[in-house]
């Protein structure tokens, strides 16, 4: 993709000629990071120059008007305006250029700025999968990222649109994604592991520890020599405690593991056994969240992988049930 400009030059442009670019990318844009950016350029002035095509507009009753089609540079064009600028420094695109360029070029300023979102950058790739018919390994080349990249970041469009504007709002993070996408195809079980990601502040590795259980389960369930009174058994403990709780029977006995979270969380399971007991015939009552109903408040969520694992497993197919071994 060659990059050229009028006379390799900086012209002066008026705020109000700039139009925004139809295929960017980015749908949020933070009004606090806004704000402190708008403060420095109020200060400094903008330091790197936007960049835009020049559009030639005529008119029905004759005329011509000059126009400008942001190609990157938006929060610079909306902090200048925040600033009370009235003109911001540009660098003018020759040629025409078509829709897939300029969303080509919006995604890879956005990725190397990483200013992008999983989500927006999903939606991305998916436009110029569905829009401009580019393969995974093509988009893969034109942004210079690998294709399980690409692959993995499309894949989470198909979780449940609560999980995704989870996503976007920050209450789950990419990381959360993986062990969500390996219950797709077990939709209720599913949501019990992203409403306990959300509300017992899972980290990613605790998530993915409670996914493996599920795929453990499911194994379990399909043996048909296993004794349903046990399965009953177990439901009816997980329904008690409001957490996942699991038999294993040996020829002496067995055990019970009740799973938790932290120490808060154990003091209330510890103060339910003790309140209510287990075998009293006693009505089974929905699971206590600290704080009343699900926590919609945004909080950062929790990626305990380091960054080594994250670039590891971004360019890893990680949603695939192969890496899922138990």
């Amino acid at each position: 993709m060659s990059t050229t400009f009028v006379n390799d030059a900086v012209f002066w442009i008026e705020v109000g000629k700039i139009i925004p670019n139809p295929y960017q990318p980015r749908r949020e844009f933070d009004e606090a990071k806004l704000k402190d950016l708008s403060e420095s350029i109020r200060m400094y002035g903008v330091l790197q120059p936007l960049i835009v095509t020049r559009k030639e507009v005529y008119h029905d009753g004759g005329g011509m008007s000059v126009e400008y089609e942001l190609i990157s540079g938006e929060r610079r064009l909306r902090a200048s305006k925040l600033a009370g600028l009235a003109q911001v420094p540009a660098l003018i695109k020759t040629g025409e250029e078509d829709g897939r360029v300029k969303l080509e070029l919006a995604i890879i300023e956005n990725l190397q700025r990483e200013d992008l979102n999983p989500v927006d950058r999903a939606r991305s790739f998916e436009r110029l999968a569905k829009e401009f018919g580019l393969k995974q390994a093509q988009i893969a080349t034109k942004v210079g990222k690998s294709r399980e990249y690409v692959s993995n970041s499309l894949r989470i469009l198909s979780l449940p649109e609560e999980m995704i504007t989870a996503l976007e709002e920050g209450k789950i993070s990419e990381g959360h994604t993986r062990p969500l996408l390996m219950l797709v195809d077990r939709p209720e079980e599913q949501l019990v592991l992203f409403k306990e990601i959300i509300t017992k502040k899972l980290t990613v590795r605790e998530a993915e520890g409670l996914a493996r259980r599920v795929a453990t389960e499911r194994i379990r369930n399909k043996d048909k020599y296993l004794d349903p009174a046990i399965m009953e058994m177990e439901r009816t403990f997980t329904e008690s405690l409001g957490t996942r709780v699991r038999i294993e029977k040996n020829k002496e006995g067995g055990t019970v593991t009740i799973d938790f979270f932290s120490p808060d969380d154990l003091k209330a399971l510890l103060e339910k056994l003790n309140k209510t007991g287990l075998d009293d015939g006693s009505r089974v009552t929905p699971p206590v969240v600290s704080g009343g109903a699900l926590d919609t408040a945004a909080e950062t969520a929790v990626d305990d992988r380091s960054p080594v694992e994250v670039q590891k497993e971004d360019n890893e197919e990680i949603y695939s049930l192969k890496n899922f071994s138990l």
